[in-house]
């Protein structure tokens, strides 16, 4: 404990995500490890000291009865928790302490018949006798999610071991709660009456997150501790991987500490990488100056904002298009920057687009990893000389944290206030498959850097000397394979700050109208999207090669029927104006995305419906 109240304390990163990275399966015991390939453990242990890890986690996470039942490793308990002890013990010797790990019992408190509580009560006395009786230096009981569920761990840690520091970490969902709905603030009051030591928040969706939650729990009775995640895994290449880089943990672990937060280490997605950054963080650190809780600041920084900074706008006074949306049909038309220098084409589209009665403009940003000039330009030219406001589409793919700032506050100086936040199409896809994606944030990321930079406040919680004015706007794939996620992913994207939401091209009535009943809770405006298809082949490589696309049988018979060339082309127009007539009284606008540059078949869905 008093090496924890000096402050800038480096703990661990996630064990369980640098076991995948040597080749065992998430499905795996992972605590079962510790007998059947200690080697293996130990690697990573000492992987993080060399790091710069002072704490070490046990192995042990999941190895309390109810866990290890899934795996027939239920009478086990005491000799896994004992081995993890050791394990971690070898690695550190008296370079380190060892925190004992105690994880949820995976169980949902309100389902469980009553009189259950006893036993969860008894289990996690049982993994903590052990870890006790292996000689760790404290327990640390994290990510639990329901109140009630660390309420009875710490109460049977506290009879298993009275004397020993415990420490209780807590996991918020992306609207600041847990799961009975209680907030960081009242959560940190509670940890505290029912007797934890030290109190903290792990997991959660990324260290901006995990900063925001901790600084709300702020606790002069309880020492804090953070570990934030990478972020939320995504699939690439067919494994998971977390966005979050060790530079960007670097940024935030610097501003864990100069908050007050007495240690700082890494759980999901996190890797001896991250622990290194957090280190350097807190050596930056070593010359501070201590402030009143112990921790470590800068003179200079005293009068640092919170990350709330200011109210931002409202989208109605987001104009010009804030105020239109919901108050009449809207039309907006994609127009792609040039591969080249010249804008001629471009603008002359924009122009035809304005002339035909269009509302705004989008600009795509590389669409399909394809290399052209920065759509920002674009963008400008548009909203200059066209008199149209442009819709800036903003990937992750391209830019760093640092670039993605820089950017978008270029973009706001400029002129440029509407944004489509995506995280973008890998280049793989692309003329340049070589290319280094770089996907620091995915879009629920950026979505939350952009709502921050509203706020008047950049990721770090720096004040920026005013408030950008962005109305951001997000994609939703109505066909996606994994509906129920997309679903999921729209909602954290609203949470996160989308204001507007654009659907990929939709060719099926029944999906839009699905999609329609299950957002409808969230409030936003949408824009269904539209591409009138070129020709059959143009519809075979829509349905079958593009993610989240799903042209139905009878379209692509129609196609087929129709032949190739303008026959094609026109069939394809009819199709569009066929789905706009079908659903332009569910939706507040559509997105039209003229095939291969042809802006007049944009005007000629439209043409009689909606004007």
């Amino acid at each position: 404990m008093q090496r924890l109240l000096r402050g800038a304390m480096v703990m661990d990163g996630a064990m369980g995500t640098a076991l995948y990275e040597r080749g065992v399966l998430y499905s795996s015991c992972f605590e079962e490890l510790c007998i059947s390939r200690p080697e293996l453990v130990l690697s990573v242990h000492e992987s993080q000291l060399r790091a710069g890890a002072e704490l070490l986690t046990t192995n042990s996470f999941g190895a309390n009865r109810f866990r290890l039942r899934a795996h027939g490793l239920e009478e086990r308990v005491a000799q896994l928790n004992r081995a993890a002890v050791a394990l971690a013990r070898q690695a550190g010797g008296e370079r380190s302490y060892v925190a004992g790990s105690v994880g949820p019992t995976g169980l949902m408190l309100n389902t469980l018949p009553d009189g259950q509580l006893p036993l969860l009560e008894a289990a996690f006395r049982e993994q903590c006798e052990a870890l006790l009786g292996a000689g760790v230096d404290c327990l640390l009981l994290e990510t639990f999610r329901q109140p009630d569920e660390i309420r009875v761990a710490i109460a049977a840690a506290r009879t298993a071991a009275p004397e020993l520091p415990l420490i209780a970490l807590v996991s918020f969902d992306a609207a600041g709660t847990m799961a009975d709905g209680t907030g960081p603030e009242a959560m940190a009051a509670q940890l505290s009456a029912w007797g934890a030591d030290v109190i903290g928040v792990n997991c959660a969706d990324g260290p901006a997150g995990v900063y925001e939650m901790v600084t709300r729990m702020g606790s002069p009775q309880r020492p804090l501790i953070a570990k934030p995640n990478a972020g939320l895994p995504q699939r690439v290449d067919g494994r998971l991987a977390y966005m979050a880089t060790p530079e960007y943990f670097q940024l935030y672990a610097r501003r864990l500490y100069k908050a007050g937060i007495k240690a700082v280490g890494g759980c999901c997605g996190t890797t001896h990488e991250h622990v290194k950054k957090i280190a350097a963080a807190a050596r930056m650190l070593a010359g501070g100056v201590a402030d009143g809780g112990g921790g470590m600041r800068d003179e200079q920084d005293s009068a640092r904002v919170t990350s709330a900074g200011v109210a931002p706008l409202a989208l109605v006074e987001k104009g010009p298009i804030g105020p239109q949306l919901g108050q009449r049909f809207l039309i907006s038309v994609e127009v792609n920057p040039p591969p080249g220098l010249s804008l001629e084409k471009a603008l002359a589209g924009a122009a035809l687009l304005k002339a035909g009665g269009v509302d705004m403009i989008n600009v795509a940003d590389g669409a399909r990893a394809t290399a052209r000039m920065g759509n920002m330009a674009l963008c400008m030219r548009i909203q200059e000389q066209v008199g149209l406001p442009a819709l800036m589409h903003v990937t992750t793919r391209d830019r760093n944290l640092l670039g993605l700032l820089s950017h978008l506050l270029a973009a706001h100086e400029l002129g440029v206030r509407n944004l489509i936040v995506i995280t973008g199409d890998p280049p793989k896809m692309g003329d340049m498959p070589d290319a280094t994606p770089v996907y620091d944030l995915d879009s629920i990321g950026l979505l939350r850097l952009v709502s921050g930079l509203n706020r008047g406040v950049d990721p770090g919680g720096k004040p920026l000397g005013a408030a950008t004015s962005f109305l951001s706007a997000t994609g939703v794939e109505p066909a996606a394979h994994d509906y129920a996620r997309e679903l999921e992913r729209l909602q954290r994207k609203v949470e996160a700050g989308a204001e507007m939401i654009m659907t990929q091209p939709v060719y099926d009535e029944a999906l839009l109208d699905r999609m329609l009943a299950d957002i409808k809770p969230l409030g936003v405006p949408v824009l269904v999207g539209l591409l009138p298809l070129a020709s059959h082949k143009n519809a075979e490589f829509l349905h079958n090669e593009v993610p989240g696309m799903s042209v139905p049988e009878p379209i692509r018979e129609r196609m087929k029927k129709a032949g190739s060339g303008d026959a094609g082309r026109l069939e394809g127009i009819a199709i569009a104006r066929e789905m706009l007539e079908l659903v332009k009284d569910r939706v507040a606008g559509a997105y039209i995305m003229p095939p291969f540059g042809r802006y007049q078949s944009a005007l000629d869905v439209i043409k009689g419906i909606v004007r």
